[in-house]
């Protein structure tokens, strides 16, 4: 999007009455508590990831720890810019373009991490033998650093899109509406780009995870594999489809508002943006922590006891 069309969007928009200070109060607190719940819960779960050595010294836990902490700072950032909103506070360009690049950045972590957590889980199933070799420690950090070596050409590229526009023509820097994702698309070449980065890593990583789901699935099949990790590993595969769904649907969220702001006034917009926000920012950056906690017999006991201010508790023997 131009930022002429843009300019034209927020004029037609402009017109339009914005929420009312008892609406925004409402909307922020219904929003922010299960937020600052969900952040919690996902900081206890990192805290309990590095308190034992077995999480430490295991691939998956590794994996785990860097995709819980990709949504973690994806759901403070998001929690943060909301709040920003709320406040109606305008920032300048390169200050929400810091913002936004830290959002999509760690936005991008979590389908990435999500891959690698398949290809280890297909390893483990397919080459049980092999996999203490394969995936130690050290490899592990490798995929972990190129996770987010990756991520980050990927917003050094879109920075240096925006570097094309050109800001002396603004009278200002000073931006004229809340900071989101979708005001930094100041250039059509910066949507164009968004766009197709988008489809090729979605495209790509469910592809992966579908082979992985594939593989194990045939191997589940073999007379010599453990029927039951092969199930787990299947069911874990499941879950990381929906996972990487639930991602892709956060980043549609632009366009999708795009789409809406041409047909529906703006209070409106603001209202579906809030409803949005809970489903596709909240909700699936607290899954991971609840998903792998819980279903996990080795993390479970030690999460509930953190969360429950280290009292203890007995568990049965799961069978």
């Amino acid at each position: 999007m131009s930022y002429a069309n843009r300019s034209q969007t927020l004029n037609i928009t402009a017109g339009q009455h914005y929420q009312g200070l008892l609406e925004r109060v409402l909307f922020s607190t219904l929003i922010g508590m299960p937020c600052c719940v969900f952040l919690f819960v996902n900081g206890t779960m990192l805290f309990t990831l590095r308190s034992k050595t077995v999480f430490r010294e295991t691939s998956r836990y590794v994996l785990l720890y860097n995709l819980l902490f990709a949504d973690t700072a994806q759901l403070a950032f998001s929690q943060l810019l909301y709040i920003i909103a709320a406040c109606r506070i305008w920032m300048t360009y390169p200050v929400c373009g810091v913002f936004v690049m830290l959002t999509m950045l760690t936005n991008d972590i979590s389908p990435l991490t999500l891959v690698v957590m398949s290809l280890e889980r297909y390893v483990a199933v397919c080459y049980p033998l092999r996999h203490a070799t394969i995936m130690t420690i050290r490899n592990t950090g490798v995929a972990i650093v190129g996770v987010w070596v990756f991520s980050l050409l990927n917003i050094l590229t879109r920075v240096l899109l925006l570097l094309n526009f050109p800001f002396e023509d603004l009278q200002s820097l000073q931006m004229t509406d809340v900071c989101s994702d979708i005001q930094m698309l100041l250039e059509p070449i910066v949507d164009q780009y968004s766009k197709a980065y988008t489809y090729f890593l979605f495209v790509s990583a469910g592809v992966a995870i579908t082979c992985s789901y594939m593989g194990v699935m045939v191997a589940a099949r073999s007379a010599s594999t453990d029927k039951a990790s092969a199930r787990k590993a299947l069911n874990t595969l499941l879950l990381h489809l929906v996972q990487l769904g639930l991602s892709l649907s956060s980043t549609m969220h632009a366009s999708i508002i795009q789409s809406l702001s041409t047909i529906l006034q703006r209070l409106t917009i603001v209202r579906i943006k809030n409803v949005l926000y809970v489903f596709i920012y909240i909700l699936p950056r607290c899954l991971s922590s609840l998903i792998y906690g819980l279903r996990d017999q080795t993390i479970r006991p030690v999460l509930l006891y953190h969360l429950c201010c280290r009292l203890k508790f007995s568990f049965p023997s799961q069978g």
